[in-house]
């Protein structure tokens, strides 16, 4: 049981992006995998220097076009030098990792400085639920293209589906001299980053800046734990029923809860309330309401139940786009793509111990009700820091800022 468990869980095919496209520079590629990735923990922290030179649009066109091709050529590769399986599945975990780390700190640079703040909430909440649209697309198609054609089309698929939209993007959204003059600069390094100083220590002087880094590690560690597991649970639990139900309908339930979310919390600004006020109500919806419902995985052996249960928590988690990630862009807008990497960073990391810790948990207790009880135990003390520390005050200047 013990190496199946770990098989199942290193081979879930993880969460996937679709995009949206709004205030002319907002990108949400297709079918990227937002599974945690050594590298992707140190691009994200570093992948801030770039777009003040580049442009986010640009950095998320290069990158994604970059991990399209690598998934699309994984099976080819894999098929020439079966002898190197391990290590070439690794070298290109790292180099998805180096490519798709940049990609949620640019979004957030963009929407912090193209997005007024009273509709923060409602377009970053509908550019994620491009994240559940694919998702949904690959738990679908995905796992019937498993079944007819086998594991390679998988990669085929989603890998096409990539670069068919970087086309489209390069088409009609970008011209050909921007984007050769962005590759120029992206090809110079690192070394622009002098060119943009970070305010380090003025930022981690505030409690509320590590109230909202603690939070998003608290959610990335719950969700990924979810979406790694959630399929083996499944599996194990309703030997019997068809993959694509419990790999489409949360999924499916997470695009309009996702963009209800944003409504509610700009409506609820516009109405009067306070920022902070909204925020931390979304992040009880977020972290609190929905390990209520990953508790109840738990406690039931209907399938249908099960179904219910699994497609609240996961919708619910949703609510984080308009909490936790927009809380960021109210903290730091001048430099909130520094700030998310750094958050999406600690994500990241505790989403590896997270998977690692319920797969251990399972053998070694043989009950799924311990790992949905380390979902709820993560998620609440995640929801506590932000509730006692959170605020949404700009601590990116040293000027008096605004309460809002």
């Amino acid at each position: 049981m013990a190496s199946g468990h770990c098989k199942l869980g290193a081979a879930q095919v993880h969460h996937h992006c679709h995009h949206q496209h709004q205030h002319q520079l907002l990108f949400q590629p297709p079918l990227g995998s937002k599974a945690p990735c050594p590298e992707k923990m140190k691009r994200d922290v570093s992948a801030e220097t770039y777009w003040s030179r580049i442009g986010g649009d640009k950095i998320i066109l290069i990158s994604a076009s970059a991990w399209g091709f690598i998934t699309a050529i994984t099976p080819l590769l894999l098929s020439h030098i079966s002898s190197a399986h391990l290590v070439f599945m690794t070298f290109s975990r790292i180099l998805m990792g180096l490519f798709q780390g940049v990609y949620f700190p640019a979004l957030t640079s963009l929407l912090s400085q193209k997005v007024r703040e009273n509709e923060r909430a409602f377009t970053y909440s509908t550019v994620g639920a491009g994240s559940q649209f694919g998702t949904l697309v690959i738990g679908g198609a995905g796992s019937l293209l498993l079944d007819w054609y086998g594991w390679q089309s998988v990669f085929y698929f989603s890998g096409a589906l990539t670069l068919i939209w970087v086309y489209f993007m390069y088409r009609y959204l970008l011209r050909e001299k921007e984007l050769v003059i962005s590759l120029g600069i992206l090809a110079k390094g690192f070394s622009i980053s002098k060119q943009k100083k970070v305010p380090w220590r003025q930022l981690f002087r505030r409690p509320p800046v590590w109230a909202v880094i603690f939070a998003q590690l608290s959610s990335a560690s719950s969700f990924f734990i979810l979406l790694s597991w959630l399929p083996t649970f499944f599996k194990e639990t309703f030997p019997n029923s068809k993959g694509w139900v419990f790999n489409v309908v949360p999924w499916l339930i997470a695009i309009p809860t996702s963009v209800f979310s944003g409504f509610l919390s700009d409506h609820l600004i516009s109405q009067g309330y306070r920022t902070i006020t909204v925020r931390k109500l979304m992040q009880v919806m977020g972290l609190g309401l929905s390990s209520v419902f990953a508790l109840f995985l738990g406690h039931t052996r209907s399938f249908c139940k099960s179904i219910i249960f699994a497609s609240a928590s996961i919708g619910l988690q949703t609510f984080n786009h308009s909490g936790i990630s927009v809380n960021i862009q109210d903290l730091a807008p001048s430099c909130a793509g520094f700030l998310f990497g750094v958050a999406n960073t600690a994500g990241a990391l505790a989403g590896v111990i997270g998977v690692c810790l319920g797969g251990y948990l399972i053998e070694t207790t043989g009950s799924w009700t311990s790992v949905f009880n380390l979902v709820a135990i993560i998620s609440n003390l995640g929801l506590c820091m932000f509730l006692v520390f959170g605020e949404a005050q700009r601590v990116d200047f040293s000027s008096a800022y605004e309460d809002l």
